[in-house]
């Protein structure tokens, strides 16, 4: 029976579908069976991601309403053969989504995956609620700037109570992802740094993901950076994360400049 995860955020632009690649990925590297479902009806943007743009025939709002089978729209990811892909539509509306039918999805893909990573959308919209409905654990996504973590608390709110795991009497465990951290900002309170989002959002860290144009560079590559450059500074703190996913013991460290500093003063190209 697969664990399902619902990828999260209180505000839009904070890296939730570039975390729900990367992560998926790097489980995926490990020989489990994952997929990653793009809860984003109307705007869908993880098939990009995922560079799977121009393979999507059918959806999970088709699958949810029974016009296309689930191994119709699921599409396997060509780089991975353990790491699949359930893509949103473009052009159908939120409402689209049934509760019911979210439901049946989910259970015929823990049934067949290890891993069932949720892209949800930013927000308490429907599209949000359904994504973490079913879900076992939650990864709260936010960037170290004050709208990102205020925004973010309230969406721990709604993961504490709206997921059918609770309503039924368990517990579903938390996790946040810094994203965007920038050492250098922090220093110049610019940024807020680890133990003030933590002060704020009081959830366990699962990793600290550092700025780099690496992100920027493998999404517009169509490629998880897990996979695009897996040695780079983000990919190896996705890697990380995906570890600790997993339950594994692994050291917590918080991205400094001074990898960068020597790169530059000996003229390699940072990570």
């Amino acid at each position: 029976m697969g664990k399902v995860i619902v990828v999260t955020s209180g505000k839009g632009g904070v890296g939730k579908t570039t975390s729900t690649a990367a992560l998926g990925a790097a489980l995926a590297r490990g020989g489990q069976r994952v997929v990653v479902v793009d809860f984003d009806v109307g705007l869908r943007n993880l098939d990009l991601v995922m560079g799977a743009e121009r393979r999507v025939v059918f959806d999970l709002t088709n699958v949810v309403h029974g016009t296309a089978k689930l191994s119709e729209a699921l599409l396997k990811d060509e780089r991975l053969d353990a790491l699949y892909l359930l893509p949103a539509s473009r052009t159908r509306g939120k409402e689209a989504l049934t509760e019911e039918g979210v439901a049946r999805v989910i259970s015929e893909l823990r049934d067949q995956f290890d891993w069932v990573v949720c892209d949800s959308p930013a927000g308490i919209e429907r599209g949000a609620l359904l994504a973490m409905r079913f879900a076992d654990e939650a990864i709260v996504v936010v960037n170290p700037e004050i709208s990102s973590v205020r925004d973010s608390s309230r969406i721990l709110g709604l993961v504490d109570t709206r997921p059918l795991k609770v309503e039924t009497g368990g517990r579903l465990d938390k996790h946040l992802l810094i994203t965007r951290f920038d050492p250098v900002r922090v220093a110049r309170r610019e940024m807020l740094s680890v133990d003030d989002v933590r002060e704020v959002l009081p959830v366990p860290l699962l990793g600290i993901i550092p700025e780099s144009e690496e992100v920027l560079r493998a999404s517009n590559l169509g490629s998880p950076v897990t996979l695009c450059n897996a040695a780079s500074a983000p990919a190896r703190a996705y890697l990380a994360a995906a570890r600790r996913l997993k339950g594994e013991d692994v050291p917590m460290t918080i991205p400094n400049d001074r990898k960068g500093l020597l790169d530059k003063l000996f003229g390699r190209r940072a990570a």
